[in-house]
């Protein structure tokens, strides 16, 4: 058995990937509250799309930068860009089938379990394709027991975090719910890795794919910025009830200068 190395920078790839998860948990439930609050349907579905791409980007960020500390002794390690990019996008549209069955759901708890159920297999399914993509010197198995409590974790994960998309509307406790869910899908990652054991075959011969530092690194930077500069223009946009009593105030300001300009009887 070759032996694993989930952390071989330390704790850098594990705090850095919490970050990433939290971030785009975060930008995730404060986009599926302003969908819930949208008073037209275009902009309801537009919030969830952002909803969805930041919570998809935010968990395959969160994997692929942990994978950059994944190292086994005797192989190389290198990805397959296609099923990596798959990966990716398995995340977003599965991700975004589980925010919209919340978005648009009339019964509110089944729209819960649909949603959090959904989300979490996404979440769950984008891991295990990310880690098909793996190529190395050996063959891969699992510990269906270990690879079991993944997929639960994450379904718990992600059905917590529709609640609190639905539950709560104050700021600090998004931030708390976001701290929360990162918790909960790095958590996820690391019980999906320890279930995975390494048979390594000694070769010569070249490995196909392309590095971690090739591909993974800078995808990953790329779509940290994405949700850096998406998380600062959400942040910054007036929610509806700012947009509301905006209209108020300068409804207010209008009549006060047609008061002040008004002739006097």
């Amino acid at each position: 058995m070759g032996h694993l190395d989930h952390a071989a920078y330390g704790w850098l790839t594990p705090a850095l990937s919490y970050v990433m998860a939290s971030i785009g948990a975060a930008l995730g439930l404060r986009c599926t509250v302003r969908a819930l609050a949208a008073t037209t349907g275009a902009s309801r579905r537009n919030w969830l799309l952002t909803a969805a791409s930041a919570i998809g980007t935010g968990i395959w960020t969160m994997h692929f930068v942990a994978m950059l500390g994944f190292h086994v002794a005797g192989t190389e390690v290198r990805f397959n860009v296609p099923l990596t990019i798959l990966s990716l996008l398995v995340a977003m549209i599965v991700v975004g089938a589980g925010v919209f069955a919340v978005g648009y759901g009339k019964d509110r708890g089944r729209a819960l379990v649909l949603g959090g159920l959904t989300t979490g297999l996404g979440v769950a399914s984008m891991h295990y394709l990310g880690m098909a993509a793996l190529r190395l010197h050996g063959s891969v198995s699992y510990e269906p027991l270990t690879v079991g409590l993944s997929v639960a974790i994450a379904v718990v994960a992600a059905t917590a975090a529709l609640w609190a998309a639905l539950s709560i509307k104050s700021p600090m406790a998004v931030a708390v719910a976001s701290l929360v869910m990162g918790g909960a899908v790095t958590s996820m990652h690391y019980t999906g890795m320890f279930a995975v054991s390494v048979a390594v075959t000694p070769s010569d011969t070249a490995l196909p794919g392309v590095t971690a530092m090739q591909f993974i690194f800078p995808l990953a930077v790329g779509l940290g910025s994405y949700l850096f500069i998406t998380s600062a223009f959400v942040a910054l946009s007036p929610t509806a009830d700012e947009r509301a009593a905006s209209a108020v105030a300068s409804a207010d300001l209008r009549l006060g200068e047609q008061g002040a300009t008004a002739p006097a009887g």
